[in-house]
């Protein structure tokens, strides 16, 4: 076994501070009933204070042994159907929700401290709202999305350039094209918490939960 490295990470950690930012009020008892509402007055506010990327999310799946994976994509859209985003299906995090079709989301606003998490199945969209979903994007974000080999192995790192500007051909030639492993996901929260941060680590947590997509939403306070 190697020798234990020495513990300057750990002292490094130790010195970066935290709850560095401004964190708003929240007052639970006031909070909306359901939780893509306090989503929606949560996000407002984190637009509004100039939160770097609000809309970027870590998104977690695991494959079918149960072996989990995580990245950090962009929301595309939340509604009452549930919070949306896209990728191609042959991708890793395409074929973990083909084999487990559920997942996890958290956002995470630093300037704010606050985090948003969200649990629940995830539902593949109809071919007609993975088409808008694509031809929606930017020519750039088209272009990328056309290969279809993301998570593939890569040998020859110019092999990434050349089939961009193939996608870029393609987009121009055909500005409908779409390719059909593209696919628009949504997570379909049967669990969402909305997590305050303090200073004084006097946080706060309001947790909803329901038993299936007709039930009401249930609310609590979790200990932090």
């Amino acid at each position: 076994m190697a020798p234990a490295r020495g513990n300057g990470i750990r002292r490094l950690l130790r010195d970066v501070p935290v709850f560095a930012g401004s964190a708003p009020g929240f007052d639970p008892s006031s909070a909306p009933d359901e939780p893509l509402e306090l989503f929606e007055e949560w996000l407002r506010q984190a637009v509004e204070a100039g939160v770097s990327e609000p809309h970027a999310a870590v998104v977690a799946t695991a494959d079918a042994g149960g072996s989990p994976s995580a990245r950090v994509l962009i929301l595309k859209d939340a509604d009452e159907r549930g919070f949306s985003f896209a990728t191609p299906s042959s991708s890793r995090k395409g074929r973990e929700l083909a084999q487990r079709p559920e997942a996890a989301m958290v956002f995470h606003w630093r300037e704010q401290a606050r985090q948003i998490r969200l649990r629940g199945p995830v539902l593949i969209g109809t071919p007609e709202e993975n088409a808008l979903d694509f031809r929606e994007r930017s020519p750039e974000g088209r272009a990328a999305g056309m290969h279809g080999r993301q998570s593939a192995p890569l040998g020859d790192p110019d092999e990434v350039a050349r089939a961009f500007e193939e996608g870029l051909a393609a987009v121009g030639a055909d500005p409908e094209v779409v390719p059909s492993s593209w696919a628009l996901y949504r997570l379909v929260p049967m669990e969402a918490e909305f997590w305050q941060g303090h200073p004084q680590r006097l946080h706060t947590r309001l947790h909803f939960t329901r038993s299936s997509i007709d039930d009401a939403w249930k609310r609590e306070l979790l200990w932090p």
